[in-house]
């Protein structure tokens, strides 16, 4: 994968010269990851681990300022060619797998912080009622279940919020690497919306998602008179007949 050196190339606009680069330092926090640990401090578990050590060529782990301090200096240039990298470490293994069609799903996650971390806010949080946090959009790829892009939000937006723009980058992306997929998308109602769905529809993405009756009981009402369902597939030929869920039943 020649990771190490790809690493080095996003962040080689960075004028200071650490003692540990920092493309060791996000390759530490990727390992870090890979143990299980979540929180900087738990690095002193592991820091004299030789197969760690070896893997990024030192002779000594960087403490946590250190790390910290590497972190602060990484500004969203860094970040962004982070994040390119990323997407094409997705991009060359589904090249590889050759896939004719390709799902992207996209969903929200509340993710906790404490105290008053930059970029947090106070949203919906059922795990810590009035609790800060990020609202990150994620995108994955159904197919391999990994992970391929995130929008990063506070914790007070919509799951809209931004979402018609991140959706159609991520396809766009892979469009380009991807020559004659066919490129679709599954998602729940949140995305629902007069912005998402011509989108989708205009750069050819098919899709299916659910739809919030609550906010749009004319549709139900057409739904619940249609007699006739076109096939999508074997799976679902009792569309054909006059099929009703119960849950749309208004009795």
């Amino acid at each position: 994968m020649d990771l190490k050196q790809r690493l080095k190339k996003c962040f080689s606009h960075i004028k200071v010269s650490p003692i540990f680069g920092h493309h060791l330092i996000v390759l530490l926090l990727i390992v870090h990851l890979l143990l299980g640990f979540r929180r900087l401090r738990e690095v002193d578990y592991y820091s004299d681990d030789p197969l760690v050590l070896r893997l990024l060529g030192l002779k000594k782990l960087p403490d946590v300022s250190t790390i910290s301090r590497a972190l602060s200096q990484m500004e969203d240039e860094g970040v962004d060619k982070y994040r390119q990298l990323s997407r094409d470490l997705v991009t060359e293994g589904l090249i590889r797998a050759r896939l004719l069609r390709l799902t992207l799903d996209f969903d929200g996650s509340v993710l906790t912080t404490k105290g008053h971390a930059e970029g947090t806010a106070v949203g919906f949080n059922k795990a810590k009622k009035g609790g800060r946090s990020y609202y990150p959009l994620f995108c994955t790829v159904a197919q391999t279940a990994q992970f391929f892009d995130l929008l990063h939000r506070p914790g007070n937006v919509h799951d809209s919020n931004g979402a018609d723009k991140f959706m159609l980058l991520c396809f766009e992306n892979l469009r380009a690497k991807l020559k004659g997929t066919t490129f679709e998308s599954c998602m729940d109602s949140a995305f629902f919306s007069k912005k998402v769905m011509p989108a989708f529809d205009d750069n050819h993405v098919k899709f299916s998602a659910s739809v919030p009756f609550e906010r749009l009981v004319e549709l139900k009402s057409k739904i619940e008179q249609r007699k006739r369902w076109r096939r999508i597939d074997s799976q679902w030929s009792y569309f054909e007949t006059n099929w009703k869920p119960k849950s749309w039943d208004t009795n």
